[in-house]
């Protein structure tokens, strides 16, 4: 079969969807455009016909991540609105293995993007927020997200809290001593909605 022929067979969502698929099952290292095109059954070329490089390919597969956040049904409230959106951004990164680090690492100004954060920013603005501060709070919520989400993420592949407890001491580091219990590894959810709270505090 022709790379013609298998190109006419496929299309960009079937690769996206396959790309998601391999990023759930091994992880965002093992992603790559040959990859992609073994589990379909194909050629790297004709994966390469509809996403041209693996750069490309990540930034349509983050952007897919991002579509999969519902836009409807939020509150009516804004600061509400915003802290729902913030939840949901949340929750769509941990859906995926390695969403985070998907994500954090492509810049994608695609439709589905770019729909998630008019949502944000059009809830900011209307908690009174300037145009600048709108901006850029958008973006304090999202790299917040992204880093925390990257951090419970890896939980699993790295014992953070045993790194942490020998690093610290009460003689060295007394103030971190103190606080050590709270910044172990856990409670993701409640130190989320700390984070976004803060950030939005004073913004409605």
């Amino acid at each position: 079969m022709t790379n013609k022929q298998q190109s006419d067979r496929l299309d960009p969502a079937t690769v996206i969807r396959a790309g998601l698929d391999l990023l759930d099952e091994k992880g965002l290292d093992a992603v790559s455009t040959r990859a992609v095109a073994d589990r379909l059954g194909v050629r790297i070329n004709t994966v390469q016909w509809h996403v041209k490089t693996k750069a490309r390919m990540l930034e349509l597969m983050a952007d897919a991540v991002l579509g999969e956040i519902p836009l409807t049904g939020l509150p009516e409230v804004p600061a509400e609105r915003a802290r729902e959106l913030a939840r949901r951004f949340r929750r769509a990164l941990l859906s995926h293995r390695d969403g985070a680090a998907l994500v954090v690492g492509t810049y994608a100004a695609e439709p589905k993007t770019l729909s998630y954060a008019e949502a944000l920013v059009e809830a900011l603005l209307a908690c009174g927020l300037g145009d600048r501060e709108a901006a850029w709070t958008s973006w304090a919520v999202v790299y917040f997200a992204l880093g925390l989400t990257q951090e419970e993420q890896a939980v699993d592949h790295r014992p953070l809290g045993d790194i942490l407890a020998r690093a610290i001491s009460p003689a060295t580091h007394p103030a971190l001593h103190r606080v050590a219990g709270h910044l172990a590894p856990g409670s993701f959810e409640e130190r989320y909605e700390f984070g976004v709270e803060a950030l939005l505090a004073g913004r409605r």
